[in-house]
């Protein structure tokens, strides 16, 4: 624990930002010692944020708001050393790390700090070149921080926080843009940094299963801008706090529970690998064995047949290998792959954005090759990743009938049908609002409504939950289901999320470095090793569950899971 005096202390901090009826947080005490792990968990609008910028002084400094209580981080108090005396103390690494890069090179990114705080030359070099080690970065000094992958921009943007020699490390949802191998790996380095540098570690992150990856000291539950559990991951786990307060247990506890199972603390539920389960053997066992396989009918007309393609941008490099898959009507498919695989270029050939090398892509039977893009936007609707990429109306309702309007459809069918797509998005009690006022998974459900008012046949997304908590993937991803109820659609996703292409998804297309690794059921691909590796994917933990409690099909085990995980979140009605 380090010292027994805390590093970072509230007492009694309530917070209200100017705009705000109510406070955001409410009472806050918390004690944080020096060399604890922390991880501060809640759904979105829970105060996390918030109570991150109290840390990094960005409130109220940037964030004006009325703010009683004391708190004290490193023996200061944060508002009267501002932003940037904080910064010092408190190393910020953001979700979107694009917006933390300032220099041409990852050396002079790593170095700005220093360089403002005219530190002499040859100490400069070699504070940089040490940090750069640490983070395997030496090979990446003179490159831009934009050419590189998000778990490299990631270490850069935690190198120019290190270089300064602060004593907390504060990570804003450091996985929700990476692919799940390397959110296993940033793990695994926030670990390994802390016990070697000495350092505090607060991390906000909702993805619980991958942070627990490593030990974590205490996990800080919030709701409503108050603390509602305080505890070591051990204790929360065998409790159903995280689920009511819409945080995803890791899947082997859900499976256990759903089995049966009385999980104690004792037993080290923090991560499969080490968890003590032989009490609980025979009970999953038995669930496994009374368990039947559910027949599913799915749909056998082809909506979509893609053969063959080939692109590339130039002749060096082929993008997309010699793909060819097929999707059917109604279907709902996970498409992934490590990040830079060709997956968002696949999306764009099929929906016309790029002209195939060779090879064809047919909608209903047809060539759609001669489509124009207006054409084909007319059948295939794109979700991007981000929602500011796709949002051009300053209101909310406006950016719904956007496309309705400029395709001419009369305005008391365009009020029907963006009212009945807003009703579905769970937006239509802000339907007079301006997008600006929304949150990040608001503004996702606007973008995704937008296109869904146009009717597509098939509709992509490209992560349609990344940087989402569990209650408001839940909601999209059931929205989307009800969707594919009452409208003839097939869904077809980009993902990183294994979760999501468990739950979800009929079936999984593996790409990796252009080629298509894999055509399978999700849980197949899951349980596979090898094309985990290649892919960049992470082997689901109920693979490890079954394969501890003895179970010669862990992949059977898996599917059934899921199966009867799904037939239980209908509410027992398939």
């Amino acid at each position: 624990m380090g010292s027994n005096e805390p590093i970072i202390e509230f007492s009694d901090v309530t917070f209200k930002y100017r705009a705000q009826q109510e406070p955001t947080l409410k009472n806050i005490n918390l004690k944080i010692y020096p060399g604890e792990k922390i991880l501060i968990a809640g759904q979105s609008g829970s105060g996390k944020s918030t109570l991150a910028h109290c840390l990094n002084a960005l409130i109220p400094c940037s964030f004006t708001g009325d703010m009683s209580g004391t708190l004290r981080v490193c023996g200061e108090e944060p508002s009267k050393l501002g932003v940037f005396g904080m910064s010092r103390k408190v190393g910020t690494v953001l979700q979107d790390t694009n917006g933390q890069f300032i220099a041409l090179t990852v050396a002079e990114d790593i170095a700005f700090a220093l360089e403002n705080d005219m530190v002499p030359k040859d100490e400069m070099y070699h504070k940089v070149e040490d940090v750069a080690k640490k983070l395997e970065l030496v090979d990446f000094l003179e490159n831009a921080p934009g050419e590189l992958s998000g778990g490299q921009k990631q270490r850069v943007s935690l190198g120019g926080v290190m270089a300064c020699d602060v004593k907390v490390l504060l990570f804003d949802e450091p996985l929700a843009n990476l692919d799940p191998a390397t959110g296993k790996r940033t793990i695994a380095l926030i670990d390994e940094i802390m016990k070697n540098e000495d350092m505090t570690v607060v991390i906000i992150e909702h993805r619980l299963e991958d942070v627990l990856y490593r030990d974590v000291d205490r996990v800080i539950l919030m709701e409503s801008g108050r603390i509602i559990a305080d505890m070591h991951p051990d204790e929360l786990l065998c409790s159903d706090l995280l689920t009511r307060n819409g945080i995803r247990e890791p899947l082997y506890i859900t499976a256990l529970k759903h089995a049966g199972a009385d999980i104690t603390p004792d037993s080290h539920p923090q991560h499969i690998e080490t968890m003590d389960i032989e009490s609980y053997k025979d009970t999953v066992i038995r669930w496994f064995k009374d368990t039947r396989e559910k027949e599913t009918a799915l749909s056998t007309e082809t909506l979509l047949s893609v053969k063959n393609l080939k692109f590339s941008y130039d002749e060096k490099r082929t993008i997309i290998d010699d793909v060819s898959f097929d999707i059917k009507k109604g279907e709902m498919v996970a498409l992934v792959g490590k990040n830079g695989a060709g997956k968002s270029t696949l999306a764009s050939l099929i929906c016309g954005f790029y002209k195939p090398t060779s090879g064809t892509i047919m909608l209903d039977g047809k060539d759609i090759g001669p489509l124009s893009i207006k054409e084909r936007g007319d059948k295939i609707g794109f979700v991007m990743q981000s929602p500011n990429q796709m949002i051009s109306k300053p209101m909310i309702y406006d950016e719904v009938a956007l496309g309705l309007q400029v395709r001419g459809v009369p305005e008391e069918e365009i009020k029907q049908r963006v009212y009945e797509i807003l009703k579905i998005c769970g937006l239509y009690p802000f339907r007079n609002w301006p997008v600006s006022a929304l949150s990040f998974g608001q503004k996702k459900r606007v973008s995704i409504a937008s296109i869904l008012v146009l009717n597509p046949e098939l509709i992509i997304l490209d992560e349609p939950t990344a940087g989402q908590d569990y209650q408001h993937y839940t909601e999209i991803m059931e929205f989307l289901l009800e969707i594919r109820k009452k409208l003839p659609i097939t869904i077809l996703m980009i993902t990183h999320d294994m979760h999501l292409m468990l739950e979800y998804t009929d079936r999984t297309l593996v790409l990796t470095d252009g080629k298509l690794l894999m055509d399978a059921g999700p849980w197949d691909v899951l349980t596979r090793d090898e094309v985990c590796e290649k892919a960049y994917l992470k082997r689901t933990s109920l693979y490890d569950l079954a394969v501890k409690c003895g179970i010669e099909n862990p992949d059977k085990f898996v599917a059934r899971f899921i199966e009867d995980e799904r037939s239980t979140r209908k509410g027992g009605v398939l």
